[in-house]
């Protein structure tokens, strides 16, 4: 189980972290879909990394939510590459990209009793192929279709059904919460604590006074760092994670963010000493 700060790692990365990883980063995501498809030479060089260094694999195309019949051959794919880089976390996000045909986008699944038991059954079957516990994310979404719940007892009858773990993308809830108009620490206090298993952090980009965009190609902000530490003195520290998808600066750039994530779970841990047993606590 990876404990401290992390950071999305891109194949672009992949030969200067080979040659000096930089002290910061404790622990890399990367989505199997990008890597799945290549050839030995480069499988190599990554499995180079994963045999030193913690890797957790974050999803892409699961499409978790989707009508489609779930893509079995796919998840046994997956599951391949768990095994052979020796990775346990395996999470994807709590919607569906997929429509008799990839959509190319995340799209909202309705917040329905109905939908809970669809997605339920389908992290089952996941988890049963993977032979690993699933961890979804709360994710950012701009429309709520045929709504009989609110988000948060949506994702909650999710977790608890599915017996599954969180991923808890404290931007998504920001980038939410002003399009959404709730309250963001609200929500935050209202996610089982026992079920997280790390968290993601990233940058957005204002569209409008009351339309936020959910892109991870900007630096993070001041009110979702100061939601990050307020989840922190909630739920205790866990293992959180840099995104950063578009407008990539050099890697010691990124590095700066990185070692924020670290001030301030050093800090929450130094506030409050009864958090010590919950930093990188993996759910029972």
């Amino acid at each position: 189980m990876p404990t401290g700060a992390g950071l999305g790692f891109k194949r672009r990365m992949l030969d200067e972290v080979i040659a000096d990883k930089p002290a910061a980063i404790d622990f890399f995501e990367v989505a199997p879909e990008n890597w799945i498809p290549f050839g030995s030479k480069l499988n190599k060089k990554f499995k180079s990394l994963t045999e030193r260094y913690p890797f957790i694999c974050h999803g892409l195309s699961l499409s978790i939510g989707s009508l489609d019949p779930l893509d079995v051959d796919f998840v046994k794919q997956v599951k391949w590459f768990l095994d052979e880089h020796n990775i346990e976390i395996y999470s994807e996000h709590l919607s569906y990209c997929s429509a008799d045909g990839h959509l190319y986008d995340l799209m909202p699944i309705p917040f329905t009793e109905e939908a809970v038991n669809h997605v339920v059954s389908r992290i089952k079957q996941v988890q049963d192929i993977t032979e690993r516990r699933f961890v979804l994310e709360n994710v950012s979404y701009y429309a709520a279709p045929g709504q009989q719940l609110d988000e948060l007892t949506f994702i909650n009858a999710v977790l608890e059904q599915a017996d599954c773990g969180l991923l808890l993308d404290v931007n998504n809830i920001y980038v939410n919460s002003i399009n959404h108009g709730y309250d963001a620490l609200s929500y935050l206090k209202g996610l089982p604590s026992e079920r997280i298993v790390y968290g993601h952090i990233a940058g957005h980009y204002n569209e409008d006074v009351d339309l936020i965009v959910d892109t991870h190609g900007a630096d993070v902000i001041d009110p979702v760092w100061q939601l990050l530490q307020q989840a922190y003195a909630h739920h205790g520290v866990f293992p959180t994670l840099l995104e950063r998808d578009f407008n990539i600066p050099p890697l010691p750039e990124l590095c700066t963010e990185v070692s924020q994530i670290k001030q301030y779970q050093q800090q929450a841990l130094s506030e409050m000493p009864s958090l010590q047993g919950t930093y990188g606590k993996q759910p029972a």
